[in-house]
């Protein structure tokens, strides 16, 4: 059985969107990650993934996004042992300005740029595929933000 995340790469203005993840996060806390969370059960639905990503991004860093673009799928197993997949969602930011609005999850935000982030050896190499991933694709739909 897996846990399924999903997680939105922000763009807007050359940038991208990176929360500071509390300490008390059971996983990866007090690193730099995109913003996402977890599927709740809904039984049957639709669009959840996306649904679920614009809800975690507004109750996280306040902000709306619009049209997503599916940009990767992985797996990995937290500390604690749990399964889960997480895909990644290239977003465009469509307003409010992002601020750490859920203190239990996020500590902070900060706009990088591609090459700020890939130039950070203290970011998980996880992170700096997905913004890589995440360039394609918006390079691929000619996405302007």
């Amino acid at each position: 059985m897996f846990v399924v995340n999903v997680e939105g790469a922000i763009h807007n203005d050359d940038r991208w969107l990176l929360i500071l993840r509390s300490e008390n996060e059971e996983h990866a806390g007090g690193t730099l990650s995109l913003v996402g969370g977890k599927c709740e059960l809904e039984g049957f639905s639709t669009d959840i993934l996306e649904r679920t990503l614009k809800r975690e991004i507004f109750e996280e860093v306040g902000c709306e996004v619009t049209d997503l673009k599916y940009v990767n799928s992985s797996s990995f197993v937290t500390e604690s042992g749990i399964n889960v997949i997480d895909i990644v969602f290239l977003c465009k930011h469509k307003s409010g300005e992002p601020y750490p609005k859920c203190s239990q999850e996020v500590d902070d935000i900060i706009w990088l740029t591609t090459s700020e982030i890939l130039a950070n050896t203290e970011l998980h190499e996880y992170l700096k595929n997905n913004i890589k991933q995440a360039e394609r694709v918006l390079q691929e739909n000619s996405y302007v933000s």
